[in-house]
């Protein structure tokens, strides 16, 4: 027995056990040897937990416990390193909660006003959140210029080997004496130029090349559509006035005695087909590739559209330029409205989703607007006797519109459709032509009400897919003609869609995307490419 002095004296010392006198043993006894407080615990074992012995013995693994390694990311260990940071950490002192906040007023109160959510723009206008501080880090330079002109740019100076002055940052450097005027003529009028490149720009009677001529074998002024066409079999002859490709290519509406094209260089030419077959004048205005052309009824003016984002309106006779548009976009498509009473205007298909309406007689101001669209415009045909308009898009879709209304009537979009690129409409006026990025032809129906898809009608056998290739149908509907990127101008019969000819245009291979009929003969036909030059078939 052990001594009881040391103990109460209801407390007995037995075999190194602590045991209360009226207590009983199977939960009074209380083991205190180190092998017995390590052992294991008993019921089921955790499978996530090391449990081995060697780990259970390691409970304290640093002096003031057991520590872990954690694996964090690099923003939470700045959060947390700069929360120690903010309330005090081993090198600072300890701040209280009543100085943090009296340090946070005072930031507070360095902070600019607000302002009120009334006011928009001007002194005392919303700022919110992002109201600057006055603290001197926070502070920006501000350099007190005056605002510089459209012709003035700051420029700074470094010192040459020579020794020359050096001028600071931030001077405002004055243009040379008369630029502003001269940039500001070029804004008002324009860089546009004509050159005459035929032999006689008046004949004996002092009419230019816009009078038709009437000494030919053939009429030029037959009502279009009534003579029956044929297939052309050989080359007649060739312009080669561009030095570039050839993007687009018209013909004088209903004569057709005279041809428009446009290049990549940004220069549009006229050239005439019979007689002398000369290249008769030069308009240069655009600074980049030529998208599309656009004659009017009459012939008198046409449009040009440029990836310099301007639409330019001409005189076809003396090469003036009339007009000057900026859509601000780069127009893909432009379109005269083919009736008599709308002729002065025209539409605009952009790269921004949108159709703009232009009045040639109200200056660069825009009529309306059409833009449901989501992707690039490629197409506008007018239909329904030029009450109503389809557009197509990048957006791989087809959409109907009534004239002058920003609302469409219909939208064509199926899954299984792919973008239409370029367009035709049938004599007839019952069907519009679509150039599809399949290698196909397909064809929509026009007339009233009922604009869907023909899908017995579908020209296939060329190639056209990357590329956008032009096409066109013989003046009395029985043929469609389309352009190749392998260089090939391929025939089909519109009715039976059986491929009837195809010629190579392009022997060197170049893609031939622009065609043209002539509407007063029967079998001529004009074809361009990437190679700048123009050939006549026959």
């Amino acid at each position: 027995m052990a001594n009881f002095g040391d103990y109460p004296p209801n407390i007995a010392v037995r075999d190194a056990l602590v045991v209360r006198q009226e207590a009983t043993a199977d939960h009074a006894v209380v083991p205190y040897t180190g092998e017995d407080l390590n052992r294991p615990r008993l019921g089921p074992t955790n499978p996530f937990k090391d449990e081995s012995e060697q780990s259970l013995l390691k409970r304290k693994n640093v002096l003031t416990g057991h520590a872990s390694e954690v694996y964090i990311s690099e923003h939470t260990f700045r959060s947390k390193h700069r929360a120690v940071e903010r309330n005090g950490g081993p090198e600072r002192e300890f701040v209280s909660n009543t100085q943090a906040k009296e340090q946070a007023a005072k930031l507070r109160a360095t902070r600019e006003d607000k302002g009120k959510a009334t006011i928009a723009d001007g002194d005392g206008a919303y700022v919110g959140p992002w109201a600057k501080y006055k603290r001197p880090e926070y502070e920006q330079v501000e350099v007190d210029l005056a605002e510089l002109g459209s012709d003035e740019e700051y420029e700074i100076v470094e010192e040459d080997e020579e020794g020359a002055d050096i001028v600071e940052s931030g001077t405002v450097i004055q243009a040379p004496a008369g630029s502003l005027a001269r940039r500001k003529e070029v804004e008002e009028q324009g860089e546009e130029t004509t050159t005459f490149n035929g032999e006689n720009e008046y004949d004996y009677l002092g009419r230019t090349y816009m009078h038709i001529p009437q000494d030919l074998d053939i009429s030029l002024t037959k009502e279009v559509g009534t003579v029956t066409n044929y297939i052309p079999k050989k080359l007649m002859h060739t312009w080669r006035h561009h030095k570039q490709a050839v993007t687009s290519l018209r013909l004088f509406p209903q004569s057709s005695h005279l041809g428009l094209s446009g290049c990549a260089d940004g220069t549009v030419k006229i050239w005439d087909v019979y007689r002398s077959k000369e290249l008769l004048r030069t308009y240069s205005g655009h600074t980049k590739a030529i998208t599309d052309l656009s004659f009017s009824n009459d012939g008198t003016k046409f449009l040009s559209g440029g990836f310099d984002r301007r639409i330019k309106l001409w005189d076809t006779e003396t090469g003036q330029c009339i007009n000057r548009f900026n859509p601000g976009k780069t127009p893909h498509v432009v379109k005269f409205n083919p009736s008599s009473e709308n002729g002065h205007e025209f539409l605009t298909g952009l790269s921004d989703n949108r159709i703009l309406q232009y009045d040639t007689r109200a200056g660069n101001e825009t009529v309306q607007e059409y833009d449901h669209h989501l992707g690039a415009i490629n197409t506008i045909e007018f239909v329904d006797e030029n009450r109503r308009f389809m557009s197509t898009s990048d957006d791989r879709s087809l959409r109907v519109w009534e004239y002058g209304i920003p609302v469409e009537i219909k939208t064509i979009s199926e899954p299984d459709m792919f973008a239409l690129t370029k367009s035709a409409q049938h004599p007839s006026g019952k069907y519009v032509l679509y150039q599809c990025s399949d290698n196909s032809i397909v064809a929509y129906s026009a007339a009233s009400d009922k604009f869907r898809q023909n899908r017995k009608k579908s020209w296939r056998g060329h190639n056209s897919a990357g590329s956008a290739i032009g096409l066109t149908c013989s003046p009395d509907g029985q043929f469609v003609v389309s352009g190749d990127t392998a260089g090939y101008v391929c025939f089909w019969d519109f009715k039976t869609c059986k491929m009837y000819h195809k010629i190579h245009a392009d022997v060197a291979g170049g893609a031939v995307n622009c065609v043209a009929w002539s509407e007063q003969e029967t079998s001529k036909v004009f074809t361009a490419g990437v190679k700048g030059e123009i050939r006549m078939w026959d």
